[in-house]
């Protein structure tokens, strides 16, 4: 028996066109299933056999209606229309007491478990403040790949760059929101490397008859932060003297990769297109640093302390 007829099915059907065209009459309603007008007034006394308000409404606009106190039915979204939904809702920033983040919890909550582990993965895999220059990925893509990475399936996916495309063998590890960005952090067999990848990038996913498993105790976020750090134009590295955990608290991620020297003493290690504006992050520093690396920085970060001292010489 097909899905659509199914006397279930149909019934339910009955239940959302009511609900989305109030008024819709008997006829109207029998012309929508492909079945007789006598046989919906059936599918509608069924409804009314559940205990769901339907009224009657007479008269040349009359038809049926949803009346008060309806319980809403179960929500019914594929894997992509969920992924969709929790794409829009990253779009724009949001505060723990957010009544869409609420909302969107309670969603997660009563999908079904397959979708809404991919749904849950990515919503926890993500960093608030959207980028303006962000592009939303292709939802069928964006779920195939969250798909495959909680499935813990291998797979090709075809990477656009500029003018071509290139077909690479990955293990999808997470993919993960970071300002609006969706970003694939995978281990491409093709490379032999950790990679992270743009979403919006990746025009096709096949999958392949082999499994893998993440590294264990994996931060995903952490990962592609410390990763988008580096690979930029100027090579950073600071000596900060302060423990580890106290450094981390006044250094985004996405500043660089974070290393104790000692139980006093911290490394970051990054780089940068922008030495200015990196100069002035480091002043968010309330310990002594020194910058080793990167001539670029030090002159910038000199630069800086000049206008600073100027700017406060009283007159």
């Amino acid at each position: 028996m097909k899905y659509d007829e199914s006397p279930t099915a149909r019934t339910l059907m009955v239940l959302e066109l009511i609900q989305n065209s109030p008024g819709i009459t008997a006829v109207q309603l029998g012309d929508k299933l492909g079945v007789s007008e006598r046989a919906a007034r059936r599918y509608v006394a069924i409804l009314r056999e559940a205990d769901i308000p339907i009224e009657s409404v007479r008269g040349p606009y009359g038809g049926y209606r949803v009346g008060r106190g309806l319980r809403l039915p179960p929500l019914m979204f594929s894997t992509t229309e969920a992924l969709g939904l929790v794409m829009a809702v990253l779009e724009g920033p949001r505060g723990a007491a957010d009544p869409v983040e609420n909302a969107l919890g309670k969603i997660i909550r009563v999908l079904p478990e397959p979708i809404a582990r991919s749904t849950d993965a990515i919503r926890r895999v993500s960093a608030r403040g959207p980028d303006p220059g962000a592009r939303t990925p292709d939802p069928e893509i964006t779920a195939a790949l969250v798909a495959q990475s909680t499935a813990g399936h291998r797979i090709t996916i075809h990477y656009r760059r500029h003018h071509d495309e290139w077909p690479m063998d990955v293990d999808p590890w997470a993919v993960v929101v970071r300002r609006g960005r969706w970003y694939l952090l995978c281990w491409s067999h093709t490379k032999d490397a950790q990679r992270v990848l743009r979403v919006d990038k990746i025009t096709k996913v096949e999958p392949l008859a082999f499994e893998f498993t993440a590294p264990p105790d994996l931060d995903a976020l952490a990962v592609v932060e410390e990763h988008l750090a580096m690979g930029w134009k100027y090579p950073i590295e600071v000596e900060i003297d302060a423990p580890l955990a106290e450094v981390a608290q006044c250094i985004r991620r996405s500043m660089g990769r974070l290393e104790a020297i000692d139980p006093t003493h911290t490394r970051l290690l990054a780089s940068t297109d922008e030495p200015h504006w990196y100069a002035a992050q480091l002043t968010a520093l309330n310990a002594p640093y020194r910058i080793l690396a990167g001539p670029e920085l030090q002159t910038a970060a000199h630069n800086l302390g000049q206008r600073l001292i100027t700017a406060s010489t009283l007159t």
